[in-house]
């Protein structure tokens, strides 16, 4: 299986519910360095599995929806803790919706992979198929 990965970063401020976040209760920032894996069994036609130039420019756009927001006021995520765990998969379905749009030419992805690092000591990520 080849598979190829870019990153980008956001930046947001959020809360969480529950005693057990203990002072991230209150409102605070976050930058998260986002990593996004495309996995291909076979290369195509011109020796990729996706092109770069157009995998980035996707992470990019998908990422803007969430760049620079305090989530508290996205109406959709207002009754989410948006941990980094709840984040991952939020960004991957982001993205599963614009690879379906073939924002990035190759649809025939069996699989993906989103990692979020809080820092180089802590990360989350999310795997799943496509198909």
């Amino acid at each position: 299986m080849y598979s190829l990965t870019v990153q980008d970063h956001i930046m947001i401020a959020h809360s969480f519910k529950g005693e057990i976040f203990g002072p991230a209760q209150r409102v605070h920032g976050a930058t998260f360095v986002v990593e996004w894996e495309l996995r291909r069994a076979g290369l195509d036609q011109y020796g990729l599995i996706v092109d770069i130039g157009l995998m980035k420019k996707c992470l990019r756009a998908a990422l803007d929806e969430l760049d620079y927001r305090n989530l508290d006021d996205v109406e959709a995520l207002k009754s989410a803790n948006t941990t980094t765990e709840f984040l991952c998969g939020l960004i991957f379905e982001l993205l599963k919706a614009r690879i379906a749009k073939g924002e990035v030419i190759n649809t025939d992805f069996p699989s993906m992979k989103i990692t979020l690092r809080e820092s180089p000591n802590a990360w989350a990520a999310y795997e799943a198929a496509l198909a």
